[in-house]
């Protein structure tokens, strides 16, 4: 990517980079579902009275999505659980939020090739609140890909060296551009401003190009203190240059195909529901000419013209539905197929999910936990940066140089539903049947409680036990009115008494 040039004449968005933008645009309005403001730029014909849309594209960036990120991402320093690095991570990711924060990112990712954080040391209301309120922490944002402008190194196009964050701002007041720009290096951050003179706009009146009037001013530089620039990028995935592949650009096509033939079908059924009949020629009431009065337009009628009369039917036209319905079918299948989603993700009732065990899910599931893992080796990487950054960013505004900054340990979920029973027979079968799970924390896991809800419960069960033992004892009965089984009578055998031979014995 060349160099881009903050001086007077320069257009912005900078040149070479505007297929990137629009792109990012398109892409945005295919996930919302907005597919006719999209198509409607390409096709000839464009179909202005009835267009029907399948929202597909929402679908493919969601579903990838809550695979990588649908659950918490486990942030480990790699050393004991109350170490200072381990308390500074889980302090940074509660702080931002984190689990939310990356599933906004992958999503974006996921839309437009492209998803940034930012990692600054401040305010989060940037000193509109005393420090009482507000304190100064590490804070982590992300960036709209379309406000980042990198520039990559000349010898390896995939190695982002400078990140010029640019913003277009308008004063409500004056009716005025100004651009905020912030050059994110390693090492350091630039801040200035440019004015802007608007020269394009769309139907809307709204502006979409602009061209800087002035040089910059108002220049502040500002050194980091950390190695790393404070801007990271994350590729949905990338080939041979730092613009990420999208998830949407290849299917773009045959999301216009499928919504065609859904228009199409629907068409032909609202022809179906109000259609014309044919009646036998005299039927209908003439004029002094002896003509028919009526309008095939407005009463839907034929009069046949012809030897012998005709039973009235309704006109209807097949319109080989049977086989539009079995197009779309293969439309739909051939884009869950090359967008790597099988049917059991889509939980589809002939997806073949009845009575499976959580291994044969698994397998019907590879194309896309492949998908899903090729996604995750990008944000490894970048979620390690990110966390480098927060502790570097720490020591250097808090001059505490105790520890340091470790490369934490990242632990993905792989998102599949977790099948209990089939764990639980796996651990018995590695363990030898032997336990793995104390009573307290499968309470935890189970119900959802904290350590002392747990074992709170644990000396209920406990005392109910109790109270059971002793209601399955028989002498409970007699201890409670006061006698024992040895205070009782024992029975006498009537035949004993009777018996002359048995009382000599005795």
């Amino acid at each position: 990517m060349s160099k881009i040039k903050f001086t007077e004449g320069t257009a912005f968005p900078f040149t070479g980079h505007a297929k990137r933008l629009k792109r990012y645009e398109e892409n945005m309005k295919l996930f919302n579902g907005q597919y006719k403001d999209v198509f409607d730029s390409y096709n000839l014909n464009p179909n202005d009275s009835l267009y029907i849309s399948l929202n597909l594209a929402g679908i493919i960036c969601k579903k990838s999505t809550d695979m990588l990120f649908g659950e918490n991402v486990h942030v480990s320093a790699g050393k004991k659980d109350n170490s200072e690095e381990q308390h500074l991570l889980d302090k940074v990711g509660c702080d931002n939020y984190m689990n939310i924060l990356n599933y906004e990112a992958g999503l974006l990712a996921s839309i437009k090739g492209d998803a940034f954080y930012k990692v600054r040391w401040g305010q989060e209301n940037n000193g509109e609140l005393p420090q009482e309120i507000d304190p100064s922490r590490v804070i982590i944002e992300p960036i709209p890909a379309e406000y980042c402008f990198p520039e990559t190194s000349p010898v390896n196009k995939k190695r982002i060296t400078v990140t010029h964050v640019c913003v277009p701002v308008l004063d409500e007041e004056s009716d005025e551009w100004t651009l905020w720009v912030e050059s994110h290096k390693a090492g350091s951050v630039t801040y200035f401003k440019c004015k802007l003179t608007v020269v394009e706009t769309d139907r809307y009146g709204k502006a979409t190009g602009w061209k800087i009037a002035e040089t910059p001013t108002q220049v502040f530089a500002e050194e980091t203190g950390v190695n790393l620039p404070l801007v990271i990028h994350v590729p949905n995935y990338s080939v041979d240059s730092w613009e990420g592949i999208d998830d949407l650009s290849e299917h773009k096509s045959i999301f216009d195909e499928i919504n065609n033939r859904l228009s199409q079908i629907a068409a032909i059924l609202d022809k179906h529901a109000d259609p014309a009949i044919a009646v036998p020629s005299g039927v209908l009431e003439v004029d002094g000419d002896g003509r028919p009065i009526f309008s095939v337009n407005r009463e839907k009628v034929f009069e046949i013209m012809g030897k012998d009369d005709v039973i009235p039917k309704y006109v209807t036209w097949n319109g080989q539905l049977q086989h539009a319905y079995s197009e779309l079918d293969r439309l739909i299948s051939n884009l869950l197929t090359t967008a790597e989603i099988p049917e059991v993700a889509l939980g589809k009732s002939d997806s073949g999910t009845s009575g499976s065990t959580g291994i044969s899910i698994r397998m019907r599931m590879a194309p896309l936990l492949a998908k899903v893992n090729r996604k995750r080796q990008y944000f490894d990487k970048a979620l390690k940066q990110v966390y480098l950054l927060a502790q570097s960013l720490t020591a250097v505004a808090t001059h505490d140089y105790s520890y340091e900054p470790v490369v934490p340990v990242l632990l993905f979920s792989d998102g599949l539903p977790k099948d209990a029973a089939e764990d639980a027979q796996t651990m018995a079968i590695r363990t030898g049947s032997k336990p793995t799970m104390s009573q307290k924390s499968a309470i935890m896991l189970l119900d959802g409680k904290t350590e002392e809800q747990a074992e709170a419960e644990i000396e209920r069960i406990k005392d109910e036990a109790e109270t059971v033992g002793k209601e399955g004892n028989p002498d409970l009965f007699n201890e409670l009115t006061g006698l024992s089984s040895f205070d009782q009578e024992e029975p006498v055998d009537e035949q004993e008494t009777t018996d002359p031979q048995a009382e000599k014995t005795c």
